[in-house]
């Protein structure tokens, strides 16, 4: 009722809780982030990172209106922003995710999607929080790195991008428990959110 009738005066007060995996900071929030303070300075945005099953524990437990993170999206209801796969880097030739599952370097983000999606043993292998640490990794000869194809093409590094069998697609979307049912804060943000996605 507060947020509402501050929408009625033209001007919004309160505070609005988004959780985002780092990728989809980067890549749509940053964008959207500086539409939406301008058009609402008065709002105070939180915004916290984490992993796909950080994020998703941030719904559960109604710490976030809404959130940006990658498939699966559970139970939760959704809407894709961006279809993203996973490539190989740091091989010639096509990487067999169950030949070779022990030299694989993950960030933390794909090792979920991966553990998710296939159901593989990963744990045997070198997981960490970010894409050029594992380029490097991948540079000083410690194996085959399976990263997003989004989080790549975020980085400074030249990689040599192959294959990954099975193929592993996936899709970066927005996740609420009822995104046609957030306050008006979040709705506007989810508003702007759409429109600069769907401009880039």
């Amino acid at each position: 009722i507060y947020q509402t009738a501050f929408i009625e005066n033209n001007f919004l007060g309160g505070k609005v809780h988004v959780a985002s995996v780092p990728i989809a900071t980067t890549l749509i929030l940053s964008k959207a982030l500086p539409i939406y303070r301008a058009n609402y300075p008065a709002v105070k945005v939180e915004l916290t990172e984490g992993t796909p099953a950080e994020v998703q524990k941030m719904l559960e437990n109604y710490s976030a209106d809404f959130a940006i993170t990658y498939s699966p999206f559970e139970t939760f209801d959704s809407e894709v922003l961006i279809e993203d796969e996973m490539v190989g880097i740091g091989s010639d030739k096509t990487v067999e995710l169950h030949d070779c599952i022990e030299n694989i370097i993950f960030c933390r983000a794909g090792f979920e999607v991966v553990r998710n999606l296939f159901k593989v043993d990963v744990n045997k292998n070198l997981v960490v929080q970010n894409a050029e640490t594992a380029i490097k990794l991948v540079e000083e000869g410690n194996g085959v790195a399976i990263i997003s194809k989004l989080v790549l093409s975020a980085t400074r590094g030249n990689a040599n991008i192959c294959k990954v069998l099975p193929s592993i697609k996936t899709q970066l979307g927005l996740v609420a428990y009822n995104l046609n049912n957030l306050t008006p804060l979040a709705s506007e943000f989810v508003r702007i959110i759409k429109e600069v996605n769907a401009q880039h």
